[in-house]
């Protein structure tokens, strides 16, 4: 259950713990030991299901072409989302995490059956995007899937993004408790009464606003995870031991927070609205508030070192672009990459960025990648529904299923069942190797030290500056 799109109303169902499973189909024998490759809906925490969008019956989450493709089982199923999914009083009288604890459940009945499905056991993936990518990389922190999970790849989302934890529950709690009627004194009294609330009266009792906001929408995403001292037994940066033995791969897209940009500043889209050095300033100052008005100056100095005299307006509207992508999916992915191998033993660690650019005509030309985009070509859309795409979606979509399948099966996403267009090296703090992953991989795509001194600012010079107290006035 959650609300729809425009929460004026709720869609779905309590019943909702179900999966759906996908088995490539040999025409002579029936396959065994199949590396297996489970999918982690996004959706903010707050919407999604395990079928995705569909137009026509055509799901997006259809694991057909992946599993087929690269000869692997794909599963997919839902979790709860929204308050169901992850409101908490952030102590024992409404924990949090029954999302999580929704995934974690699907991972280990997979770990227990994959086995009649022709599935091997030993060999599970968890992927996913945004909420979901974030969700694969709290599920290999948690010691709850000790032994469950043996690769993992994150795609625009990780554990460290400022929205991936939810550091205040209470107030959230709170503001849901007196939307739908219920004592906010104590939060015994108050979990109780929530506890017998009509589920669709709870799911309705919060409403995510996307315009007209006073700082960016990022602050608002208010249902997410929580430290609850037993699915996540402490802050994410403090787990990364749980994870050595894990292969994993994490990225993103080039201009990923172009979404989240666009609602906190619609001009972006518009060729004919200007925007000022002012408003992109603001736009600073909401996203550094912890660090005060010197944060501010700092990241305003850095991201607008290129502006000359007289900056045009794509210059400045990409750099909003690249400030949010930077602060909301990029940074955090790089300090995640580097967590990982530095606590790695037997695993191996990638990182790559998508850039091939966005399809929407509705955006300026110079738009490249979006949140979200990456996720048609994973689960072969190019291929699926050829007359929606172009041959050089097919070339991004092949590549893509190859090397995660790959990587599925053999930990290294380079070998396996499918060629791939050039050798994708493993990440490592020295060089920081990356994979830019378009229409034309090539040897040039092997990259290193993605944005390096933007990635120096934000772990060492910001995190420096003196924290300051912030009131925010999230009304």
């Amino acid at each position: 259950m959650q609300s729809t799109l425009r929460q004026t109303d709720v869609r779905g169902s309590e019943d909702c713990l179900y999966l759906n499973i996908w088995v490539p189909q040999e025409k002579k024998s029936v396959s065994t030991n199949l590396p297996v490759m489970i999918w982690i809906y996004g959706g903010a925490f707050l919407w999604g299901g395990g079928q995705g969008a569909n137009f026509f019956e055509n799901y997006l989450y259809d694991g057909e072409e992946i599993a087929t493709r690269g000869k692997v089982i794909v599963v997919t199923f839902n979790y709860r989302v929204g308050p169901l999914g992850f409101l908490s009083t952030g102590d024992a009288s409404l924990p949090g995490n029954y999302g999580l604890k929704d995934q974690h459940m699907a991972i280990a009945w997979v770990k227990r059956n994959i086995k009649n499905f022709g599935g091997d056991p030993d060999n599970i993936t968890i992927f996913g995007e945004s909420a979901g990518a974030v969700s694969v990389s709290l599920q290999i922190l948690s010691p709850y899937n000790k032994g469950l999970i043996k690769r993992a790849i994150s795609q625009s989302g990780v554990s460290l993004c400022p929205w991936a934890v939810q550091k205040d529950p209470l107030f959230w709690a709170t503001k849901v408790a007196q939307n739908v009627g219920c004592p906010t004194d104590n939060t015994t009294t108050m979990a109780n009464c929530l506890k017998v609330t009509d589920p669709a009266a709870l799911t309705l009792g919060y409403h995510l606003d996307v315009i007209n906001l006073r700082y960016p929408l990022v602050h608002y995403l208010a249902f997410s995870p929580v430290v609850d001292g037993d699915f996540l037994p402490d802050v994410p940066e403090n787990l990364f031991a749980n994870a050595a033995d894990i292969d994993y791969i994490a990225g993103v897209n080039n201009m990923d927070a172009h979404f989240f940009a666009s609602l906190d500043m619609p001009a972006l889209n518009r060729p004919l609205v200007k925007i000022t050095a002012e408003e992109v300033y603001n736009i600073v100052r909401g996203l550094t508030l912890v660090k005060g008005e010197e944060g501010a100056k700092q990241t305003f100095s850095l991201y607008t070192q290129m502006w000359t005299d007289n900056v045009n307006q794509e210059v400045m509207k990409r750099t909003v672009i690249d400030l949010e992508t930077d602060y909301v999916f990029l940074i955090p992915t790089q300090q995640t990459l580097a967590l990982h191998s530095l606590h790695a033993k037997s695993g191996k660690t990638y990182s790559y960025v998508f850039s091939q650019p966005s399809r929407l005509l509705a955006y300026p030309s110079w738009v490249g990648a979006d949140h979200a985009d990456d996720i048609q070509y994973v689960f072969g859309k190019p291929f699926a529904t050829p007359l929606g795409y172009r041959p050089q979606d097919r070339t991004v979509s092949k590549a893509m299923i190859a090397y995660w399948t790959n990587f599925a099966r053999t930990g290294d996403p380079n070998k396996g069942e499918s060629s791939v267009p050039i050798g994708w090296v493993a990440y490592d703090t020295q060089q920081g190797y990356y994979l830019e992953i378009n229409k034309d991989i090539n040897y040039d795509s092997v990259k290193h030290g993605l944005r390096s001194q933007f990635v120096q600012f934000w772990s060492t010079s910001y995190l420096k500056l003196p924290d300051v107290v912030v009131t925010m006035d999230l009304k």
